[in-house]
């Protein structure tokens, strides 16, 4: 790119093991000129901006990132480690070392998916380092006299507190002078200043302990997303002029034939042509029933083949299937941070220079004022500066956070970030489309009636117009055309008309495929034809009227079936304390039919932008999730609170949607709000675990009855005890009948109440 210029630049950073990571590192980029539109991805370790090279080289921001610590390396390329630890005699110290290059079958891996052992890494490097000087100086106390014990203690802390501030002064540097590292700095050097050195190194050593378990946390929860890419092989076995070849899963073009042996994994996105086999699912949806796949039938990337040979027409590109994009929507919602995130991030940057100024009083004011001890009252000013620190704040919600996105993504259920979470955990309406979301979206043709003429002179004429449509009832018709063995008539400049019908020209005339409604606009739905259409749509069906220039030839009914699970559905969430409502451009007859199945209450003969009134008219009393699958609920996806896809939905629906549902059980809709209610609780009992432990610990230590090794234990104590809390999400199952969520709402209360009718 020339100089002057700005573009979007991506690299991999290594190191980031919680959100105060991340913020470092957002704080290290973000002063540099030129430097704008920082994003930075804990759990997929990206750093994403948008950069002047004019104003600043790519290369200045590499050492920027170097300089506080953490490895950099552009996307694509192979890792580095980041420069931050003890590093043991097969590295330099402090330098960074580059992975090795990878033998055998890692060869062919993607750099990011490439294990590291756990003793590789810098921070388990400076936890054995600081471990064993510790244990040298212990050893010495026994052996030698006390003096050369304490020298060897300093020895320790030293040697222990190097590479730590190094990254402190590196922040410092970069505008960031109140962090951890600088806390250690101080209340280490501090503590050797005034004697004690073996409290130091121990302390040295116990920050190191928790600096680790931090990455270890968050590798878990971090790999356990990074399992998804995983699912897709990285083979196919590519049909090409009658022969079959092995091919990279990632050449796959769409409209290629490839073959799916029993046993072997789906490498792509789409539809069945040749076969009959049961698909499991489960590693991509979470269904532990195999679904059973005919030639017709959609399958996705990363499903197993459990029976039958499968001949597989491609339907999406590599970069576009549904572990790509289930990938894509967990880096968006990385993106997307939770309102008590951001407070938690303004709080903490006026919290740490509060604490500083407290202990800087607690070490001055009473050998001052009182003339006590300056030995005594320094120790407790640094053992206050450690307890102030707040990693286990800053780290509460995005731990959670990404151990509910891991969930999720492991369940079916897609959320766009924390912003999402925070909004569905507070829903208390669910309004849901009709068609493809309630009912399959797969509707069947029941009835034709015709005013003149024969039966399949009208199928053809509507499936003309219906050729290639994307409205299941356009796909019924043709279907229908198909089972008959009748040819579609030949049409041209065919359009949608939303919330209305079809229409294109045929034989230079012009044929419409609308709803009753639409005829009524044209002036063709007489008293006859009503006489028609009422009692079919009093028996909950979906009539259209086929018009040829603007006189109705005849009549199609459609019957759409609701979903097995969808009265379950509706039952679970009522005994979550939500509301139900069913919006619906159907006529009222067959949305009464299917609400009254479901027992749901319902608004019927709405066109798009009606229904976005709706969501906007209850959004005002109510929190709203908004349930579709097609273009016309785009709006109102957008419109409600939180908008909810169903997978087997439109890409507009999709893009558009807060969140995503790729198994088409209107179930995980509950499932969905257990899961943002266990969330939000996990939050909140975080929040309490680290003001908790710091406000014990902050009045014991100005009191004088704990100590710096106390102090740096519980502030690692408490961010192992948030980060550990968090990974209990990771084994959350949302769909779970029995949950104590199911029974009580987010806050704790009992929700079996009854309902609020929306």
């Amino acid at each position: 790119m020339p100089d002057g210029t700005a573009g979007q630049r991506e690299w991999r950073v290594t190191g980031m093991d919680c959100g105060s990571c991340a913020a470092k590192l957002r704080g290290a980029v973000e002063r540099l000129p030129g430097v704008t539109d920082v994003d930075v991805t804990l759990m997929t370790e990206r750093l994403r901006l948008t950069l002047d090279e004019g104003k600043t080289k790519s290369e200045q921001v590499e050492k920027a990132v170097r300089g506080i610590g953490f490895g950099i390396a552009p996307m694509g390329e192979r890792p580095e480690t980041p420069k931050d630890g003890f590093v043991l005699p097969d590295g330099a110290f402090p330098g960074a070392e580059v992975m090795p290059e990878p033998e055998g079958e890692d060869a062919a891996r993607p750099a990011d998916a490439l294990p590291r052992s756990w003793y590789r890494t810098s921070k388990a490097r400076l936890v054995i380092g600081t471990g064993a000087l510790l244990a040298m100086a212990w050893a010495s106390r026994l052996v030698f006299s006390a003096e050369i014990a304490q020298w060897a203690f300093v020895l320790a802390t030293l040697i222990g507190l190097v590479p730590v501030a190094q990254r402190a002064f590196a922040m410092a540097r970069a505008g960031m002078p109140f962090t951890i590292e600088m806390l250690m700095t101080i209340a280490a050097s501090g503590a050797l200043v005034i004697g004690e050195a073996e409290e130091a190194a121990l302390v040295v050593f116990l920050f190191a302990m928790g600096e680790f378990l931090e990455g270890i946390s968050a590798g878990k929860a971090r790999n356990s997303i990074r399992a998804l890419s995983n699912l897709v092989p990285k083979t196919a076995r590519l049909e090409l002029g009658g022969k079959t070849r092995e091919v990279s899963a990632r050449t796959l073009k769409v409209g290629q034939i490839v073959k799916v042996r029993p046993g072997d994994r789906v490498p792509c996105d789409g539809e069945v042509i040749d076969g009959t086999s049961g698909v499991d699912e489960s590693p991509v949806t979470g269904e532990s029933v195999p679904s059973l796949k005919e030639p017709g039938a959609q399958v996705f990337a990363g499903s197993i083949n459990a029976e039958a040979l499968l001949r597989v027409r491609v339907t999406k590109a590599a970069d576009d299937n549904t572990i790509a994009r289930i990938l894509r929507l967990v880096e968006e919602a990385e993106s997307a941070r939770a309102p008590t995130e951001r407070f938690i991030d303004r709080f903490s940057r006026v919290y740490m220079p509060c604490v500083v100024g407290a202990a800087l009083l607690v070490a001055v004011i009473p050998p001052l004022a009182f003339g006590l001890a300056w030995d005594e009252w320094v120790y407790r000013a640094l053992a206050l500066l450690l307890i102030g620190c707040p990693c286990a704040l800053v780290i509460s919600v995005p731990a959670s956070i990404a151990s509910a996105l891991s969930t999720g993504a492991r369940n079916g259920l897609l959320m766009k970030g924390g912003a999402v979470i925070e909004a569905a955990a507070s829903t208390t309406h669910v309004a849901f489309d009709k068609t493809g979301t309630l009912t399959h979206g797969r509707p069947r043709v029941t009835d034709v009636s015709v005013l003149g003429g024969r039966e399949e002179d009208l199928i053809a004429l509507a499936a003309g117009v219906e050729s290639g449509a994307s409205h299941p009832l356009g796909q019924a018709i043709c279907a229908e055309a198909d089972r008959r063995g009748i040819d579609a008539a030949v049409a041209t400049g065919g359009r949608a008309l939303p919330g209305k019908g079809a229409e294109a020209s045929i034989d230079g005339a012009t044929v419409c495929v609308g709803s009753p409604r639409f005829a009524a606009e044209r002036g063709a739905l007489t008293r006859d034809l009503r006489d028609f259409v009422a009692p079919l749509e009093a028996e909950g069906k979906t009539v259209v009227i086929v018009l040829y220039e603007d006189k109705a030839l005849g009549l199609i009914a459609l019957r759409d079936e609701p979903r097995a699970d969808a009265a379950e559905a509706v039952m679970q969430l009522h005994a979550l304390g939500i509301a139900s409502v069913m919006l619906t451009g159907d006529n009222p007859r067959t949305a009464k039919a299917i609400a009254d199945t479901l027992g749901i209450v319902h608004r019927a003969d709405l066109m798009p932008e009606d229904k976005v009134a709706a969501i906007r008219n209850l959004s005002r009393e109510a929190r709203v999730m908004m349930i579709g699958d097609g273009i016309n609920d785009a709006p109102a996806l957008a419109a409600a609170h939180v908008g909810v896809a169903m997978g087997s939905g439109t890409d507009v629906a999709l893009e558009t949607a807060d969140a995503a549902i790729l198994r088409n059980r209107v179930t995980d809709v509950a499932g969905k709000i257990r899961l943002a209610r266990a969330t939000m609780s996990n939050i909140r009992q975080n929040i309490a675990i680290a003001l908790g432990l710091k406000a014990v610990f902050l009045v014991t230590t100005v009191l004088g009855i704990t100590g710096l090794w106390i102090a740096i234990l519980a502030d690692t104590g408490a961010t192992v005890l948030v980060t550990l809390n968090a990974l209990r999400l990771l084994a959350f199952r949302p769909s779970g009948a029995t949950s104590r969520a199911l029974r009580t709402g987010h806050d704790g209360s009992d929700m079996r109440h009854t309902p609020a009718t929306p």
